[in-house]
């Protein structure tokens, strides 16, 4: 599927509300576990996520846009929301999710994107260059990936009490994706 801004948008908008449904009212055996030694809660998704409308999607395109490739990307800090998080609830959380979320889609919308826009490039530190549509669609699909996170992380709190079932449970059998050394350190020294 070619990347297309009003359906990329239909995602985005929604996101807030699935991990609201997905997460408001459980318990902390629920949002506080995790899927396994050095990987991510559903409270440490959800902060990662708020970091990502402070400092990366929106603050990237407008680099792209009046920089293109001649001022590369600032480094994103993946695991921020350890240091950001502490102190808060997971209702705090999820409605500053929202609040920026919903800020962010307004500022997106007030951009008037054009394919020539979306074609424009910028220069990630590690990735090198990319595109408008590159980073929007990657928007998305990080949205996604860390909705499946969270699926997954509620789905393990399980592993044990499905029994034989497990074999065919899909999400239960799916590798682990683990922080690198410097998130783990990090959750370790915020806990």
């Amino acid at each position: 599927m070619d990347f297309e801004l009003k359906s990329a948008t239909a995602i985005l908008e929604r996101t807030p509300t699935v991990l609201r449904a997905m997460l408001a009212g459980l318990g902390p055996e629920w949002t506080h576990s995790n899927y396994g030694e050095d990987t991510f809660s559903p409270f440490d998704v959800v902060g990662h996520l708020i970091t990502g409308e402070k400092i990366d999607w929106i603050a990237r395109m407008r680099i792209i846009l009046e920089h293109g490739t001649a001022r590369p990307f600032d480094k994103y800090d993946r695991y921020a929301q350890f240091e950001a998080s502490r102190g808060k609830t997971l209702g705090q959380l999820l409605d500053e999710f929202e609040q920026l979320r919903r800020a962010n889609l307004a500022t997106l919308a007030t951009m008037q994107i054009t394919p020539a826009m979306l074609a424009k490039r910028g220069t990630h530190p590690a990735l090198g260059e990319v595109t408008l549509a590159n980073l929007l669609a990657t928007w998305v699909a990080h949205d996604l990936n860390h909705v499946a996170q969270i699926a997954k992380c509620l789905a393990t709190q399980y592993q044990d009490a499905v029994g034989p079932w497990k074999q065919y449970l899909g999400i239960l059998r799916s590798p682990v994706t683990r922080m690198d050394a410097e998130g783990a350190q990090r959750r370790r020294s915020n806990q």
